[in-house]
């Protein structure tokens, strides 16, 4: 048992020997005058019932105790329902109501508030947030009496009857309006997701997706106004198509001379309708599919180019190039095929063990596999790796890819360019889509360029 654990129950036994003593003692002293004044006209039933009245006084007490401090409500920081109990509400409502909408606010720079004012102003602001919520929209949107919980961190959920299209703008609005948004000299910044029962009706589900949009919203991508799939559903699809291999592949060309190309993959559900990696891959993470997926694709490509000397670019999990399984079954899949392989990684958080990740790199190697590090000056994962791993390319983020981008941030692209070729690494850089953008690529010094521009997607296999 952890140490709060038996501080706590010490706790409640101090607790409630102390609210429970004033009780005995009026009891005890109920008895003893009783028995005092009527001792000898008592009858044995007496002490039987005394005996029951203490037994059953202490047990009541301490039920009383242990159950109050089990139920809980409201949360300490925010005063609004606790997750467990939220989700006991939530489920309720979404039960008893045709259609339900959730919306998600999330305060982005809590993290950073933490650790830059301390974490007593981070409640400060936690607090704040929810009064100025509360405030909005009651004042605003005539909303009131509706649950609100927090889930984690920065992140509130609130709950309303009804489908989303009816909350929708009041959700734009008061994003917008939270821009205005301070605790005294503390900067908040705010975003927010709705979802409603038309994606599902399971709770969970409807979380999970709304932290979803919330990543779309934060990487600027448009939230998908309708979903037509029920994610049970999906899951399922998803399960069945890599245990099936039913898998659509496409490569495109990277350079216009030589044989080197990218491989993507869709699934193919059994209505025969494509899933894409958007939708997929948060499946898979989910599922923990990672391994089993990569390993399926692997093996799909080198019976395709078995007898072929071509190098295929393709999407790895990072946490699948460190799993055991995948260190074994890869290499017997390498060993039958005279393709060449770029793994190209990509992950948000750094793995730290470098020595380890580049050791497996280094095996790996051993077979003629080579290394891309993806997203290159948007993620700080990548310059680490780039620093830390013996690797053979690196990819910068798309966002380069346009030419205005490309222009203004010139000096950011010359300078890993630059660190990389004195590494001994190649640059590369996808979605060229004109010939501006291609130009100032070569003028750059970029090694390998890919996109429209250069080369169309074409498919190579639908199984």
């Amino acid at each position: 048992m952890l140490l709060p654990q038996t501080v706590e129950r010490s706790y409640r036994f101090k607790l409630a020997l102390r609210m429970g003593l004033p009780i005995f003692a009026l009891i005890i002293a109920f008895i003893s005058h009783t028995l005092i004044s009527n001792y000898a006209t008592l009858e044995s039933s007496f002490y039987i019932e005394a005996v029951i009245l203490l037994a059953f006084s202490i047990y009541f007490l301490f039920y009383l105790i242990y159950n109050g401090f089990n139920v809980k409500i409201t949360d300490d920081v925010t005063k609004t329902f606790t997750r467990e109990y939220l989700y006991r509400y939530l489920s309720k409502e979404i039960n008893n109501s045709k259609e339900y909408t959730l919306i998600l606010i999330s305060i982005d720079n809590l993290t950073n508030i933490n650790n830059i004012y301390g974490i007593k102003n981070g409640d400060k602001v936690l607090f704040e947030v929810c009064r100025w919520l509360e405030n909005y929209l009651k004042t605003k949107a005539n909303l009131q009496n509706y649950p609100v919980g927090h889930i984690k961190g920065g992140d509130i959920v609130f709950g309303f009857k009804g489908d989303a299209d009816n909350y929708r703008s009041v959700l734009d609005t008061l994003c917008l309006k939270s821009q205005e948004f301070h605790v005294g000299a503390i900067e908040v910044k705010i975003s927010g997701a709705i979802t409603d029962t038309r994606y599902s009706r399971d709770l969970d589900h409807l979380i999970e997706h709304l932290f979803e949009l919330l990543d779309d919203v934060r990487y600027f991508k448009e939230q998908p106004k309708e979903v037509t799939i029920d994610p049970n559903t999906l899951e399922s699809s998803v399960v069945s198509a890599i245990k099936e291999k039913k898998i659509v592949l496409s490569t495109q060309k990277v350079q216009k001379d030589g044989n080197f190309y990218e491989c993507f993959v869709k699934l193919r559900a059994s209505d025969g309708q494509y899933i894409f990696p958007k939708t997929y891959l948060k499946v898979i993470n989910k599922l923990g599919l990672g391994v089993e997926f990569d390993l399926m694709v692997l093996e799909v490509l080198a019976q395709k180019y078995s007898n072929q000397e071509r190098v295929l670019a393709l999407n790895i999990f990072p946490t699948s190039l460190r799993n055991d399984k995948f260190f074994i079954y890869s290499q017997e899949i390498l060993a039958q095929t005279k393709s060449m392989f770029v793994f190209v990684l990509y992950e948000m958080e750094y793995y730290s063990n470098s020595k380890k990740y580049n050791a497996i790199i280094q095996t790996f190697k051993k077979h003629g596999v080579m290394f891309a590090v993806d997203r290159v000056g948007s993620i700080h994962s990548s310059f680490l790796y780039l620093r830390e791993l013996d690797i053979d390319f690196i990819r910068f983020d798309t966002y380069y890819a346009k030419y205005k981008n490309m222009l203004k941030n010139r000096h950011i692209l010359d300078g890993f360019n630059y660190m990389a070729h004195k590494k001994g690494m190649k640059s590369w850089i996808k979605n060229i889509e004109d010939e501006q953008s291609y130009t100032l690529a070569q003028d750059i010094g970029i090694d390998m360029l890919q996109g429209r521009y250069i080369s169309d997607v074409e498919k190579i296999l639908e199984e």
